[in-house]
């Protein structure tokens, strides 16, 4: 693969990492703070229902209930930031070199 081939993909990585925590971040709070009803507001609370819960699902299954706390978006957003880590130093070592 070429540099700018490489290039483009860890940015690709960084970016969707960086906007998928974002939506995460939002849905979190979206979840503590109550809004009156509103059509916009529905949508965007139905968008990111959408696209965060399933993936923070996955841990949400895994960690153990502990009481009220749930640490499972919180570990979501760890391993969403690591994997693109990872993801972004394998595809480096595709350089050229």
């Amino acid at each position: 693969m070429s540099n700018s081939t490489i290039d483009t993909l860890i940015s690709f990585v960084d970016t969707f990492s960086w906007v998928y925590s974002a939506i995460i971040i939002a849905w979190i709070l979206s979840s503590w703070v109550r809004l009156p009803y509103n059509v916009w507001t529905n949508r965007i609370r139905t968008f990111l229902d959408d696209t965060a819960a399933p993936y923070v699902g996955i841990f949400r299954r895994i960690l153990p209930a502990m009481g009220p706390l749930d640490l499972s978006p919180l570990v979501a957003l760890i391993v969403l930031q690591v994997g693109a880590r990872i993801l972004a130093s394998v595809l480096d070592g595709f350089r050229p070199g």
